[in-house]
């Protein structure tokens, strides 16, 4: 009886850790760092965009709208082709975090590279290749994206159903 078990439980563990499979097919994107494919959301991995409503400065321009210029690219990138995604688990808004690629040109480094979103985690030689050429939102002064949904909580949906 003992060996039945372990072996339940063996499989149990082969099995919660096995790879989640492949997803592809037309991405439509929703900020600079995720998009969705058909009904899933899916969040790039090792990367980090401003938000949509995130402003940066440049010398010419003290507050233009880094977050939807990231939004923007990604857009583009979108529409290349179909998106090939390797998923790597979900994060805590149930968006599948996931590494991809449009015919084989990847989304994070190219994003990371040309300057519209921070590493985190990867993609450090293509951010430090951006930042010394100050492409992007390397260009001037930016909030890290993190530091600002720091600053700029979004209101709960409760709190905001009762008007507060």
């Amino acid at each position: 009886m003992a060996i039945l078990i372990l072996a339940g439980v063996a499989l149990l563990a082969d099995w919660l850790d096995a790879p989640l499979p492949a997803v592809a097919g037309a991405g439509r994107v929703s900020d600079g760092d995720s998009f969705r494919l058909g009904d899933e959301r899916v969040r790039l991995l090792g990367l980090d965009a401003p938000e949509l409503n995130q402003h940066c400065a440049t010398v010419d321009d003290p507050r233009w709208p880094c977050g939807r210029v990231a939004r923007d690219r990604l857009a583009s990138l979108l529409a290349g082709g179909p998106v090939d995604c390797q998923p790597d688990g979900h994060d805590r808004y149930q968006r599948l975090l996931a590494r991809c690629q449009v015919n084989g040109l990847d989304l994070g480094a190219t994003l990371v590279g040309e300057g519209w979103a921070i590493a985190a985690g990867d993609y450090g030689t293509e951010q430090a290749a951006a930042r010394v050429a100050r492409r992007g939102i390397w260009a001037g002064g930016f909030d890290k994206p993190a530091d600002w949904r720091d600053d700029h909580p979004r209101p709960s949906p409760f709190l905001s159903w009762f008007g507060l």
